[in-house]
């Protein structure tokens, strides 16, 4: 195999080709006509799946080049955190000098900031500004891409640094982590989920302390960084020894009494809390159901239901609340609220009256997610289902979807004219949902009855 096929397969960004090239014996360091293995065409490239199938079939990062760099340090250069996850390997902390690991460490601390940009100007020599794009380094989170001069650089230094001397085991100074979250002043940028990352790992009482302290931080952004930490905290309590759980719990709480001023922390403080176990939750969310914000008004009915009980699992004082938040002025307030009403249903005519309400209500998002949430119930009022079945000549497929399966689920008499006007039950990106799968056995059983037996 002379190795054209795997410069082809990489050159196009098929990972799966590479993979199967190389299981058939390609080198995995196959050199392109410039000299360099094809794991640098990867790193051009910004493809992380290539360059990772490339180290996994035997690609070595740390191969010298002729300009003395690796494929390693170009990695760091070229300052996507993807990249250099993708072919950093495991413990490289074992597996590389320490003098080469002080270089990694100082040639990400020179590029943050501004250092991306002033080194793409040295080398390329030009003049100007550079073009600047956000661009999505992995599957969620998004760096700053820049263009000068023919060369392509990213903005993700500053998360490569904290990836870095987190493989490393090198325990950064959290205030210092915590800066460089906030810096780019966007929770979805790489420098913030990093960050994030690290400090979830870090399970020490001294790291949960300095993160927390940052909650009496006069700038928001470093009071939503806490929370953004403070949930994976949560969301990991089943498997990790120092989950903080209920110190997060009480904590949140806490938070919520104190008066925060900046209202899309709050409504985070209001979704996480409602991720956790606490008996305050109620009285929580009673406090703020009309919040003048209606971030954080939608925040409030999942903390007014106790998901563990048997419906009807809310107080007086929570139905009520619901009932209001229901009708609210804001449409996102509106679709939380049926969704907790229909969850909770307990066949009053108040709640029959809101829920068939909301299934007409003038916003489409609105009626699908009421149609969404009822149509989950085990059991529907003939109000209920009559509003359902008058949303099967919606738009959207997904409402025609859930308003006809809402009326399989009760035995409704209309079921085979609302599977007709679903539509196609073979959809793409649909192999797998359980409504239509049961759309279609309902089809098939009334299709194929069982054979009657003789006795």
């Amino acid at each position: 195999m002379d190795g054209t096929e795997l410069v082809a397969a990489v050159r196009s960004g098929d990972a799966e080709a590479v993979r199967a090239l190389l299981e058939s014996g390609a080198a995995p360091d196959t050199v392109t006509d410039d000299g360099l293995p094809v794991l640098c065409l990867a790193l051009t490239a910004f493809d992380a799946g290539v360059a990772q199938a490339l180290v996994e079939g035997g690609a070595d990062p740390d191969r010298v080049l002729p300009d003395g760099t690796t494929p390693l340090v170009r990695a760091v250069e070229g300052g996507s955190p993807a990249m250099v996850e993708a072919i950093l390997g495991r413990e490289p902390r074992l597996r590389l000098p320490e003098a080469d690991r002080e270089q990694l460490l100082a040639l990400a601390r020179r590029r943050q900031g501004p250092g991306a940009e002033d080194e793409l100007r040295r080398r390329t020599g030009a003049s100007g500004p550079a073009h600047r794009v956000r661009v999505l380094d992995d599957e969620y989170d998004h760096v700053e891409q820049l263009t000068l001069g023919g060369r392509t650089v990213r903005a993700g230094h500053s998360a490569i640094l904290t990836n870095l001397e987190w493989a490393f085991r090198i325990l950064t100074p959290v205030d210092e982590l915590v800066a460089r979250a906030v810096a780019p002043r966007d929770p979805d940028h790489v420098a913030w989920a990093s960050v994030r990352w690290v400090l979830s790992e870090r399970r020490s009482k001294e790291t949960w302390s300095a993160v927390t302290a940052h909650r009496h931080s006069p700038d928001p952004h470093h009071r939503r960084f806490v929370v953004d930490v403070i949930f994976w905290y949560v969301m990991s309590h089943g498997s990790r020894r120092n989950s903080y759980e209920k110190e997060s719990a009480d904590l949140l709480v806490a938070w919520t009494a104190e008066g925060e001023e900046d209202p899309e922390t709050l409504a985070e403080v209001l979704r996480v809390l409602s991720e956790t176990e606490h008996q305050e939750l109620e009285a929580v969310g009673l406090r703020h159901a009309d919040h003048p914000d209606p971030r954080v008004r939608a925040r409030v009915p999942d903390l007014l239901l106790s998901w563990g009980a048997p419906p009807p699992c809310w107080s007086p004082q929570a139905r009520a609340a619901l009932l209001v938040l229901a009708g609210d002025e804001d449409w996102g307030v509106r679709d939380q609220a049926g969704r907790a009403l229909a969850a909770a249903q307990d066949g009053s005519r108040e709640v029959t009256d809101a829920l068939v309400a909301l299934l007409r209500d003038p916003v489409a998002a609105v009626r699908g997610g009421a149609a969404e949430a009822v149509a989950n119930r085990r059991d529907g009022t003939a109000a209920v289902a009559d509003a359902l079945a008058a949303l099967l000549d919606e738009d959207e497929f997904t409402t025609r979807l859930n308003a006809a399966y809402g009326l399989l689920r009760w035995g409704d008499a209309r079921t085979e004219e609302a599977i007709k006007r679903v539509g196609s039950l073979f959809r793409p990106g649909y192999e797998h949902d359980h409504r239509l799968s049961a759309l279609w056995t309902w089809q098939w059983e009334r299709d194929h009855p069982p054979t009657p037996t003789s006795q």
